[in-house]
Protein backbone atom coordinates (compact mmCIF):
# COMPACT_ATOMS: atom_id res chain seq x y z
CA UNK A 1 0.00 0.00 0.00
CA UNK A 2 2.98 2.28 0.46
CA UNK A 3 3.72 4.04 -2.85
CA UNK A 4 0.17 4.79 -3.90
CA UNK A 5 -1.21 5.98 -0.64
CA UNK A 6 -1.09 9.70 -0.34
CA UNK A 7 -2.19 12.66 -2.41
CA UNK A 8 -3.44 16.15 -1.57
CA UNK A 9 -7.10 17.04 -1.33
CA UNK A 10 -8.36 19.34 -4.04
CA UNK A 11 -11.36 21.62 -4.40
CA UNK A 12 -13.78 21.31 -7.28
CA UNK A 13 -17.34 20.40 -8.11
CA UNK A 14 -19.55 18.85 -5.39
CA UNK A 15 -18.73 15.29 -4.50
CA UNK A 16 -20.84 12.52 -5.93
CA UNK A 17 -21.92 10.26 -3.05
CA UNK A 18 -22.19 7.35 -5.47
CA UNK A 19 -18.42 7.44 -5.95
CA UNK A 20 -17.87 7.28 -2.20
CA UNK A 21 -20.22 4.34 -1.77
CA UNK A 22 -18.69 2.52 -4.73
CA UNK A 23 -15.19 3.06 -3.32
CA UNK A 24 -16.17 1.79 0.13
CA UNK A 25 -17.78 -1.30 -1.41
CA UNK A 26 -14.71 -1.86 -3.60
CA UNK A 27 -12.45 -1.81 -0.56
CA UNK A 28 -14.57 -4.39 1.23
CA UNK A 29 -14.59 -6.63 -1.84
CA UNK A 30 -10.83 -6.35 -2.30
CA UNK A 31 -10.20 -7.11 1.36
CA UNK A 32 -12.35 -10.23 1.10
CA UNK A 33 -10.62 -11.35 -2.08
CA UNK A 34 -6.98 -10.60 -1.37
CA UNK A 35 -6.50 -9.06 2.06
CA UNK A 36 -5.02 -5.69 2.93
CA UNK A 37 -2.27 -5.88 0.32
CA UNK A 38 -4.88 -6.09 -2.45
CA UNK A 39 -6.27 -2.66 -1.58
CA UNK A 40 -4.34 -0.21 -3.75
CA UNK A 41 -5.48 3.12 -5.11
CA UNK A 42 -5.48 1.74 -8.65
CA UNK A 43 -7.45 -1.37 -7.69
CA UNK A 44 -10.08 0.56 -5.73
CA UNK A 45 -10.49 3.14 -8.49
CA UNK A 46 -10.87 0.47 -11.16
CA UNK A 47 -13.37 -1.52 -9.10
CA UNK A 48 -15.36 1.61 -8.21
CA UNK A 49 -15.36 2.97 -11.75
CA UNK A 50 -13.57 6.17 -10.81
CA UNK A 51 -10.04 7.60 -10.64
CA UNK A 52 -7.36 7.70 -7.99
CA UNK A 53 -7.61 11.50 -8.01
CA UNK A 54 -11.30 11.23 -7.10
CA UNK A 55 -10.43 8.97 -4.18
CA UNK A 56 -7.76 11.30 -2.88
CA UNK A 57 -10.16 14.23 -2.98
CA UNK A 58 -12.28 12.33 -0.46
CA UNK A 59 -9.71 10.61 1.79
CA UNK A 60 -6.28 11.94 2.82
CA UNK A 61 -4.64 8.54 2.40
CA UNK A 62 -5.63 5.01 1.48
CA UNK A 63 -5.69 3.67 5.07
CA UNK A 64 -8.34 6.27 5.92
CA UNK A 65 -10.51 4.87 3.12
CA UNK A 66 -9.98 1.33 4.39
CA UNK A 67 -10.87 2.39 7.92
CA UNK A 68 -14.11 4.04 6.84
CA UNK A 69 -15.06 1.06 4.69
CA UNK A 70 -14.51 -1.44 7.49
CA UNK A 71 -15.67 0.63 10.49
CA UNK A 72 -18.32 3.06 9.20
CA UNK A 73 -19.58 4.06 12.64
CA UNK A 74 -19.04 3.77 16.37
CA UNK A 75 -19.03 0.40 18.04
CA UNK A 76 -22.54 -0.14 19.39
CA UNK A 77 -22.90 -1.53 22.87
CA UNK A 78 -26.12 -3.19 21.79
CA UNK A 79 -27.74 -3.62 25.17
CA UNK A 80 -29.89 -1.89 27.74
CA UNK A 81 -27.57 -0.16 30.19
CA UNK A 82 -30.17 -0.68 32.87
CA UNK A 83 -29.57 -4.41 32.57
CA UNK A 84 -27.44 -6.27 35.07
CA UNK A 85 -23.68 -5.82 34.93
CA UNK A 86 -23.20 -9.40 33.73
CA UNK A 87 -25.36 -8.77 30.67
CA UNK A 88 -23.79 -5.41 29.90
CA UNK A 89 -20.28 -6.88 29.99
CA UNK A 90 -21.37 -9.89 27.93
CA UNK A 91 -22.77 -7.59 25.27
CA UNK A 92 -19.62 -5.47 25.32
CA UNK A 93 -17.49 -8.56 24.71
CA UNK A 94 -19.82 -10.06 22.11
CA UNK A 95 -20.38 -6.77 20.30
CA UNK A 96 -16.66 -6.07 20.11
CA UNK A 97 -16.02 -9.59 18.79
CA UNK A 98 -18.75 -9.17 16.17
CA UNK A 99 -17.45 -5.76 15.02
CA UNK A 100 -13.82 -6.82 14.71
CA UNK A 101 -14.36 -10.31 13.30
CA UNK A 102 -16.22 -9.51 10.11
CA UNK A 103 -14.21 -10.77 7.12
CA UNK A 104 -13.36 -7.22 6.08
CA UNK A 105 -12.35 -6.13 9.58
CA UNK A 106 -10.21 -9.21 10.18
CA UNK A 107 -8.43 -8.64 6.85
CA UNK A 108 -7.91 -4.92 7.47
CA UNK A 109 -6.91 -4.88 11.14
CA UNK A 110 -3.22 -5.88 10.81
CA UNK A 111 -2.62 -3.26 8.14
CA UNK A 112 -4.58 -0.52 9.92
CA UNK A 113 -2.72 -1.14 13.17
CA UNK A 114 0.57 -0.86 11.32
CA UNK A 115 -0.50 2.34 9.55
CA UNK A 116 -1.80 4.01 12.73
CA UNK A 117 1.73 4.99 13.75
CA UNK A 118 2.26 6.78 10.44
CA UNK A 119 -1.07 8.62 10.47
CA UNK A 120 -1.93 10.10 13.89
CA UNK A 121 -5.32 11.24 12.61
CA UNK A 122 -6.11 7.67 11.59
CA UNK A 123 -5.22 6.50 15.08
CA UNK A 124 -7.52 9.16 16.54
CA UNK A 125 -10.34 8.04 14.23
CA UNK A 126 -9.90 4.44 15.34
CA UNK A 127 -10.09 5.47 19.01
CA UNK A 128 -13.24 7.53 18.35
CA UNK A 129 -15.03 4.37 17.24
CA UNK A 130 -15.14 3.38 20.91
CA UNK A 131 -15.98 6.76 22.47
CA UNK A 132 -19.70 6.10 22.81
CA UNK A 133 -19.14 2.70 24.40
CA UNK A 134 -16.58 4.19 26.76
CA UNK A 135 -18.96 6.92 27.92
CA UNK A 136 -21.80 4.44 28.40
CA UNK A 137 -19.61 1.99 30.30
CA UNK A 138 -18.24 4.77 32.50
CA UNK A 139 -21.75 5.63 33.61
CA UNK A 140 -22.83 2.01 34.09
CA UNK A 141 -19.67 1.02 35.93
CA UNK A 142 -20.05 3.98 38.27
CA UNK A 143 -23.51 2.76 39.16
CA UNK A 144 -22.18 -0.76 39.72
CA UNK A 145 -19.49 0.57 42.06
CA UNK A 146 -22.06 2.59 44.01
CA UNK A 147 -24.23 -0.53 44.32
CA UNK A 148 -21.33 -2.67 45.53
CA UNK A 149 -21.39 -4.81 42.38
CA UNK A 150 -17.96 -3.73 41.12
CA UNK A 151 -14.60 -3.05 42.73
CA UNK A 152 -14.12 0.64 43.68
CA UNK A 153 -10.96 0.77 41.55
CA UNK A 154 -12.71 -0.48 38.39
CA UNK A 155 -12.39 1.91 35.45
CA UNK A 156 -14.35 1.93 32.22
CA UNK A 157 -11.33 2.82 30.08
CA UNK A 158 -9.40 -0.15 31.49
CA UNK A 159 -12.39 -2.41 30.86
CA UNK A 160 -12.91 -1.32 27.27
CA UNK A 161 -9.19 -1.50 26.46
CA UNK A 162 -8.97 -4.97 27.99
CA UNK A 163 -11.87 -6.24 25.90
CA UNK A 164 -10.82 -4.53 22.65
CA UNK A 165 -7.19 -5.56 23.07
CA UNK A 166 -8.09 -9.17 23.81
CA UNK A 167 -10.40 -9.37 20.81
CA UNK A 168 -7.75 -7.84 18.52
CA UNK A 169 -5.19 -10.34 19.81
CA UNK A 170 -7.66 -13.13 19.10
CA UNK A 171 -8.31 -11.85 15.57
CA UNK A 172 -4.57 -11.76 14.87
CA UNK A 173 -3.55 -14.99 16.59
CA UNK A 174 -6.53 -17.38 16.61
CA UNK A 175 -9.21 -15.93 14.31
CA UNK A 176 -11.14 -19.16 14.02
CA UNK A 177 -11.45 -19.63 17.77
CA UNK A 178 -13.51 -16.56 18.69
CA UNK A 179 -16.80 -18.42 18.94
CA UNK A 180 -19.61 -17.94 21.48
CA UNK A 181 -17.86 -20.20 24.00
CA UNK A 182 -14.80 -17.93 23.76
CA UNK A 183 -17.04 -14.89 24.35
CA UNK A 184 -18.48 -16.61 27.44
CA UNK A 185 -15.03 -17.40 28.80
CA UNK A 186 -13.73 -13.88 28.29
CA UNK A 187 -16.88 -12.42 29.81
CA UNK A 188 -16.48 -14.60 32.89
CA UNK A 189 -12.84 -13.60 33.26
CA UNK A 190 -13.64 -9.90 32.93
CA UNK A 191 -16.44 -10.14 35.44
CA UNK A 192 -14.20 -11.90 37.96
CA UNK A 193 -11.80 -8.99 37.68
CA UNK A 194 -14.57 -6.44 38.16
CA UNK A 195 -16.10 -7.98 41.27
CA UNK A 196 -15.44 -6.29 44.62
CA UNK A 197 -13.15 -8.00 47.08
CA UNK A 198 -15.02 -10.25 49.50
Amino acid sequence: MGTDVEAPRATGRPRDPRIEQAALAAVRDLLAEGGYAAVTGAAVAARAGTTKAALYRRWPALPHLVHEAVFPGELALGTNLRAGLDEVVARLVGGTRDALCTPAAAAALPGLLAEAGTYPDLHASMIRRFSGVLAAMDERLGEAIDAGEAHPDARADDLVQLVVGTVIAGVLLTPGALDDAWVDRLTASVLRGLRPDR
